[in-house]
C-alpha cells in the first residue's frame, strides 16, 4: 500500500532553534510563537517539545483552548485578543494573556466584570497598520487600560517591526527608536523582537522576545538560509515514487502538456500535489531529492502526485523516497522557486499527510 506523503517532525531541531533565541537574547523571556497549528507542524506536538519556552503566542481564542486541552499549561498569548465580553470570560478562567490593539476592546474591560483578572499587552503601532494603537493615541489608551479594575497587574506593551526580514533597510532601526521613545516613559515590561530582530537588532529584545519562523528552522531574512544562521529544519516532507514512465522527445508531461521531453528520457511519479499541500503555483523546475540526488518537478503539480525529471537520478526505482523540502533541500529554496514564502509552504502542509514526530 503506498503510503503517499509523510511530514517528518524533528523535536530535537525544535529544541536546537529555543537554544539559539536564548543564545541570541540571553537577558530575555521568550513567548514561542506557534500559531496555525505552530506553522503547520502541529500545535500541541511542537508545544510539548517547547516546553522550556516561557511561554507560547497564538493568535485566537480557539487555538489557546486546543493548548489548555493539550494540558498545557504555560502562560499563553492572545495576539489577536478577545471580540465579545463571552471571549473574555472564557480567557480569563483559562488564565490567558490578551493582547489589546483597539478602543472596544478597552471598553469592553472597563465594562465587564471577571471572576479573575487577566493580563494583558497593550499594542503599539510602529508602522506595521495592522492592530495597534497608533502614537498620537497610544498614552489615552494606556491611562484607560491601567485603570481597568479587571487588570492584573501593570499592561505590558508590545509592537510588531514591518521591514526586519532586510537587514539593509533602515526602517528597523526608525521603528525600534518611535517604539523605545513611546513606551520607555511606562516603565512597562515589553516586547517588539520578531525572530529577524532577535538575530539582527540585540537593542530590541527588551524583556521578552517572540521567535516564530527561526523556530522552525527557517531563515527569517531574505538574503540568506537556515545554515547561515545556525538554525536546524524541523519538517522534512517525503513521499515516494509510484510509476516511472520512459518517454520519448517531444512526449508532454501532466496537464495541458505544459512541459515537453527535450529528449528520450525517464519521468518518475511522486505521491504528493496540491491535496497535500505541495504547491499546485510550482513550476517545472523546482528541487527535489530522490534519495540524495537533486533532479527537479516536470510539468504541472496534479491534486495528488508531481512528475520528476529522472535524467540526474538514472538509478530510481519505484518506492524510492522523494523528498520535497528538509533535510538536504532548504525549504526557502523551494518557496523561492514557486513564488511564494516559506510559511505559506509550511502552513499548507494538509492533514491527508501522516505526520511523524522524533
Amino acid at each position: 500500500m503506498t503510503q503517499g506523503a509523510v511530514a517528518l517532525i524533528d523535536t530535537n531541531a525544535l529544541q536546537h532553534n529555543l537554544s539559539r533565541v536564548r543564545a541570541a537574547a540571553p537577558n530575555s523571556r521568550v513567548i514561542a510563537v506557534i500559531k496555525a497549528d505552530a506553522y503547520g507542524h502541529g500545535m500541541a506536538q511542537v508545544a510539548h517539545a517547547l516546553a522550556a519556552a516561557d511561554a507560547f503566542g497564538v493568535a485566537r481564542l480557539n487555538e489557546a483552548l486546543t493548548l489548555r486541552e493539550a494540558g498545557i499549561a504555560h502562560r499563553i498569548l492572545l495576539m489577536e485578543g478577545v471580540t465579545t465580553s463571552d471571549e473574555l470570560r472564557v480567557a480569563a478562567q483559562k488564565r490567558l494573556q490578551l493582547v489589546v490593539h483597539n478602543v472596544d476592546q478597552i471598553g469592553m474591560l472597563e465594562r465587564v466584570r471577571l471572576a479573575n483578572p487577566v493580563q494583558v499587552w497593550l499594542k503599539l503601532d510602529i508602522g506595521m497598520h495592522r492592530l495597534g494603537f497608533s502614537p498620537d493615541q497610544f498614552a489615552q489608551a494606556w491611562t484607560r487600560l491601567n485603570e481597568c479594575s479587571v487588570i492584573s497587574g501593570k499592561p505590558h506593551i508590545m509592537g510588531h517591526f514591518s521591514h526586519a526580514d532586510d537587514r539593509t533597510d533602515s526602517t528597523t532601526v526608525e521603528q525600534l527608536s518611535q517604539f523605545e521613545r513611546l513606551s520607555e516613559p511606562w516603565q512597562a515590561e515589553r516586547s517588539v523582537a520578531n525572530s529577524a530582530a532577535i538575530l539582527s537588532q540585540p537593542d530590541s529584545h527588551y524583556q521578552w522576545v517572540r521567535p516564530g519562523i527561526m523556530l522552525y528552522g527557517v531563515s527569517p531574512f531574505a538574503d540568506s538560509l537556515a545554515d547561515a544562521e545556525d538554525l536546524q529544519p524541523v519538517m522534512s516532507l517525503s513521499t515516494q515514487l509510484i510509476a516511472i514512465k520512459h518517454l520519448r522527445q517531444g512526449d508532454t508531461v501532466g496537464y495541458g502538456g505544459a512541459w515537453r521531453c527535450p529528449t528520450d528520457m525517464s519521468i518518475g511519479v511522486a505521491a504528493i500535489g496540491y491535496g497535500d499541500g505541495y504547491p499546485r503555483h510550482a513550476e517545472s523546475g523546482t528541487p527535489v531529492l530522490i534519495g540524495d540526488q537533486r533532479t527537479q518537478i516536470v510539468g504541472r503539480v496534479s491534486m495528488d502526485m508531481i512528475a520528476v525529471d529522472l535524467r540526474h537520478a538514472p538509478d530510481a526505482a519505484i518506492g524510492d523516497t522523494v523528498t520535497l523540502w528538509g533535510d538536504g533541500l532548504p525549504v526557502e529554496e523551494v518557496a523561492e522557486h514557486a513564488k511564494t514564502i516559506p510559511y505559506e509552504l509550511l502552513c499548507g502542509v494538509t492533514r491527508r499527510v501522516n505526520f511523524k514526530y522524533c
